[in-house]
Order: C-alpha cells, then structure tokens, then sequence
C-alpha cells in the first residue's frame, strides 16, 4: 500500500486502492469543529452520548463497543466533529484489539447507513450477484466474470475500483479502452442491468462515504490489514447494493495483502459470518498470488487477455479461476443445483460467445464506440493490439541459465511496472495504459538459457540495470522435472448454511 500524507477529510479519487478496490471521493464533508467542541459525539446513537476519547480509551483497552458507540462514531466521522488524530487513534485501537463480530457486523452497517441505497426491482433479487478481489497483480477476472455471469442468466452490478500501488485496477484497465466512461449514476446503472445484464462502474460519491473517510485514514495509519476493517469496508458497499450473493477472492501470497494463508482465512470467515448476521449470502474464496494471474501485466495486455479469455481461450489459471468463481455464484445464488453445474455454464458462456457478446454490449452502452467495441471483440489479438494504446518500445529478458520455472514472482514484476508508469503512487495521477509485460513461460515448463521468457513494455527509456536485475530476479528456476502448474484456486469458504459438495 502506498503512503502519505493525510491532511484533514480530503477523500481521495475515486476508488484508488487495490485492497479494497472501491474506495470513494466524499466531498462536502463538513470541517472539524472547534478544538473546544470537537471529540464529544452526539446525535448518531441512542443513549447518553460519550466522548469520543472515552470510546477510543474503551476499545484501546480491550473493551466492547456497543451499537450506539460504534453508531456515534461513525456520527462522527460524517459531520466533521473527530478530529482527524481521534480517527486515527480508534482505527489504531482497533487494528490492536480488533472486534468481535457483532462489532465488526455494527460497523458494516453504520458504514452502509451513510450514504444512498441503491435499489432494484423486486423481482431481479435472486440474480443480483457480486464478486469482489482484494487485489492481485495480473487479476483481470472481473472483466471476463462479469459478462459471463450476466450471459448466465444475472444481473452485475460491479461497483469495482482504481488501484494505488502494484499495477492498477479494473476501473484503469477498462478505461484503457477508449471512451469506456466508468461514470454512470443509479439511474444509469438500473438501464445498464435492464440492456445488458451487468456493468462495471465507479462508487458514487453518495454510497457508504463515511468508508472513504475511514479508508483514507486508514492508508496513512498502518491499520489497512485490520481484518474488521476490511470486512467493514467491503460489506458495507456491498450491503448498499442488495445483492443476492457474494463471493470475495481473498488473494493470499507475496503480492497479497496476506502473506499467509492462514491470515487470509481467517478474514475470509469473518467476511463470511459477518455477512450471514447482515442478511447477505457471502462466500469467500481463498486464492495463490504468489506469482501473476494470467501471461500479461498491464492495462490494454490485460484487457486484450481477457478478450482471449472471452473467445474461449486464453491462460488456464485465468480461465479456471473465472469458472470457479462464477460457478460458486450461481450455485450459491440458486441459479445451478451444483458448483459444477454452476461452473459448466460459466464455462459454455466463454465457449460459445455469449459472455463476449455481453462485453461488447457493456462496452458500447458505456460510452465505447459501438464500431470500436465490436472490432475489439470480432478482431485478431494483432487487430486488438492496433485498436488499444500502447507502448512505444518492447524489451525481452533472457533466461539466465537452463532449468524449470518454479515461480515468476509476481511482486518485483509489478514494482518494476510500477516505476515505469503502469500503477500510481498517489490519488489522481495518470497512469500509462500501454506499460506491462508479457509472460512468455508457463510456471512449469522447462527453460534453456538464453532463450526469451519475459517481453517487457514501456514508454520511456531502457529498462535500467536495477529493473533488469529485479526482473530477472522474479525468475525461479529449479532443476526439478516440468509439471503442470497448480490452480490458483485453494479453497472456498461458505456460509454455515451451505456444505462443501
């Protein structure tokens, strides 16, 4: 996560941060109030309302908060009356003591309760269905998921998000595509489920802005890996949607939030049983990203990987990770009897061009060219390539010496694509859609020396000795026989409701 200065309730752009993937701008939050009037909480709970540096001594100590405390923080939060060291302090407090779930549950909710609900026709309520990534390198699933699912039978509403740090997020990606226009109010977002069946947007301002705040502070405060805190922020725009279901892809890994596996399940059943207590069908996927989902890195490379993903094709782990996830959907939505029936529709909407079809609808119906989107999706991946930015130069790494690949590191790639314009290291500033990488190895395969295993593409000058000798440092070679690689996919976590088929 990247780091910086905080300064007041400034709320940073739209959706930045490849965590939680959905921050928000919330503008018009009132000022702090005067240092004689700020830190008492009033009008948010119910009861003799307590000041706040009670509330933070509270959960500092370990204490319980109850419904009216957490309420009147949030209170708080909204009308400018904590200030921003008394936000810091509770977030620190409970990064510390953590919450228990009826806590953590209250929090969702009062976060969720800031802002505008968005609603749907009644009868659309069992196909309303939502997936949700804390962030990967590589992770373009969202793209190909999301109409594959809407050519299913669902209705998509995909508030996703930009990323800050590593390379990027979905909103970037889509927005390489000239004219993709991520802006779309409720009102556009209904029309957009209505035509097409599903959209991938950016947060409005009016939903859950108490989490941009908290967010925000929460990136300068060392408390983004709280498990409380991350269920919270993603539930709660989740919990504004009304969906049916969910399903979250925890990534686990070194270019995870959550090295560990064991940490990331952990926050895969708090999300789980938290959702339960809201109302909300959740399930939680845990997920490798050790090295990068797909063979491409970067905005237009991913967009084009995921188009090869939609003509039926494309990397295994990426085509693989997308049935699984879709098929838990739809089994967990009552839209398939089984996983794998779930997973088999999924997977005959990639093979016979219903799912592409739905992308060059979304595509056209948010502000793409209509003749663009059906060359993206009619064309050659070389067609493609002419129709997307990109870069002006490409360079290719040699492998240092014969062996397996083991692992390409996913996180020293995305740094160095980082450095080269591929990600962003602060709220705003632009990004280079046409910077990436291309993996031409499979995690498995058998390497001679000398022979090209990474294309690299940037904008500016030479790669320089330090992000040369970094990329050839994310290459793992052993001398152990090829195999085939493994399924990112580890585990699925679900409500206590459902069984493991």
């Amino acid at each position: 996560m990247a780091s910086g200065t905080w300064t007041g309730r400034q709320i940073p752009a739209v959706s930045q941060y490849p965590l939680q993937a959905e921050a928000m701008a919330a503008p018009g939050i009132p000022p702090p109030l005067t240092p004689e009037a700020a830190g008492t909480v009033s009008g948010g709970g119910s009861g003799e309302p307590k000041q706040l540096p009670e509330l933070i001594r509270l959960k500092r100590d370990g204490g319980h908060l109850s419904e009216a405390d957490i309420r009147d923080f949030v209170h708080a939060v909204m009308d400018g009356s904590a200030q921003d060291t008394q936000i810091g302090a509770m977030l620190m407090a409970i990064r510390l003591q953590g919450m228990d779930l009826e806590e953590t549950s209250v929090l969702t909710q009062a976060l969720a309760d800031s802002g505008q609900q968005l609603e749907w026709p009644k009868a659309w309520h069992q196909q309303l269905v939502d997936k949700h990534s804390t962030g990967g390198v590589g992770d373009k699933v969202s793209l190909v998921l999301a109409p594959a699912l809407a050519a299913c039978g669902c209705k998509v509403p995909m508030i996703s998000g930009r990323g800050l740090g590593h390379t990027g997020g979905t909103l970037d990606k889509l927005e390489s595509i000239p004219g993709f226009n991520v802006t779309q109010s409720p009102e556009q977002i209904l029309l957009l489920l209505e035509e097409v069946g599903c959209c991938i947007v950016g947060q409005s301002e009016k939903l859950v802005p108490a989490d941009g705040i908290l967010y925000a502070a929460r990136d300068v405060t060392a408390t983004v890996d709280s498990i409380p805190l991350i269920t919270a922020s993603i539930l709660s725009k989740k919990v504004v949607e009304g969906l049916s279901t969910l399903v979250v892809d925890v990534k686990f890994g070194g270019a995870a939030v959550f090295p560990d596996q064991e940490q990331a399940r952990e926050l895969a059943k708090t999300l789980v049983s938290t959702g339960v207590g809201l109302g909300l069908r959740v399930a939680a996927a845990l997920t490798a990203m050790d090295d990068p989902l797909g063979r491409s890195v970067g905005h237009t490379l991913e967009v084009e990987e995921a188009l090869l993903c939609l003509d039926g094709a494309g990397p295994p782990d990426l085509r693989d990770l997308v049935i699984r996830l879709g098929g838990a959907i739809l089994w967990l939505s009552g839209q398939a009897e089984t996983q794998d029936q779930g997973a088999a529709r999924v997977a005959a909407a990639l093979d016979d061009g219903s799912a592409l079809h739905r992308f060059q609808l979304m595509l056209s119906a948010q502000g793409v060219d209509p003749g663009l989107a059906r060359a993206l999706c009619s064309g050659s991946p070389t067609q493609r390539r002419q129709l997307l930015p990109h870069a002006r130069e490409q360079e290719e790494l040699l492998a240092p010496a014969d062996g397996t690949v083991e692992h390409v590191l996913a996180l020293p790639l995305a740094r160095v694509l980082h450095e080269l314009g591929a990600g962003r290291s602060r709220a705003g500033q632009p990004i280079r859609p046409g910077v990436g990488a291309e993996l031409l190895v499979d995690v498995g395969q058998w390497l001679y020396r000398g022979t090209p295993w990474l294309r690299v593409h940037l904008d500016g000058p030479a790669l320089s000795g330090q992000q040369r000798r970094a990329l050839q440092g994310a290459l793992v070679l052993s001398d152990r026989a090829p195999f085939k690689a493994p399924s990112p996919f580890a585990e699925l976590v679900l409500p206590p409701t459902f069984a493991q088929p």
